[in-house]
């Protein structure tokens, strides 16, 4: 009897639950609808978007990006960033395609107008890079570093290296510990320096910097 009961109340319980939704679904049927109807249309529009739109984009800025990338390789960095007769720079791409090109569009201009000494338009293109990749993200820390040493800002540089430093865990962070150590010396403060070169010599003593540290560290330490 007992069982015939429980399972007279879980029947009852079902038939509730399925009344409860068939109703909210009558009430609310048409609002549904909207909303699935929206769904999908945005679901289109980016897939569209995505297809028609952005990718021919990504496409056109490839195309045109790889003759300034060539010039950037020889070091032709005022051709590479602003272009000439024959060649679309980085500055017209960026301004062109903005975030269709490719995010090393921005490090590619930040480091062709540091090397202009163009400081800074540098730190201004290097602070938009936003890549992911950490040896590249570390690269565009320790050129910031660069530009604010080339703008005499030493302690707006050394946040930037140690940023490099704290992104690079391999043989790279040894430059931007040297880097920083330099500026620590600029600034007056040895023992920052000190601890830097140290640090190279425990942690890389295989990279270049690590061979020459010595030199670095036996005029401070004595």
């Amino acid at each position: 009897m007992a069982k015939e009961k429980m399972e007279k109340a879980r029947e009852q319980a079902a038939a509730e639950a399925v009344s409860k939704t068939d109703r909210f679904f009558k009430e609310n049927g048409k609002t549904i609808s909207i909303i699935a109807v929206c769904a999908v249309l945005i679901t289109l529009c980016i897939l569209g978007y995505e297809r028609f739109i952005r990718a021919p984009k990504v496409a056109e800025y490839r195309a045109k990006a790889f003759s300034a990338e060539n010039a950037f390789k020889a070091g032709e960095y005022e051709k590479a960033f602003a272009g000439d007769e024959e060649i679309v720079g980085f500055e017209e791409l960026i301004d062109t395609y903005g975030r269709a090109a490719d995010k090393s569009a921005w490090m590619y201009a930040g480091v062709c107008q540091l090397q202009l000494g163009n400081y800074e338009s540098a730190i201004s293109y290097l602070k938009k890079y936003n890549g992911k990749e950490p040896i590249l993200a570390a690269r565009a820390f320790a050129c910031i570093g660069d530009a604010y040493v080339g703008l005499n800002e030493l302690k707006e540089a050394l946040t930037w290296y140690r940023k490099a430093i704290s992104e690079a865990d391999n043989m790279f962070a040894a430059t931007y510990m040297l880097k920083a150590g330099i500026v620590c010396e600029e600034m007056g403060d040895n023992a920052a320096a000190l601890a830097f070169y140290k640090d190279i010599k425990d942690k890389y003593p295989q990279s270049i910097e690590g061979y020459e540290i010595d030199k670095y560290i036996s005029r401070i330490d004595k």
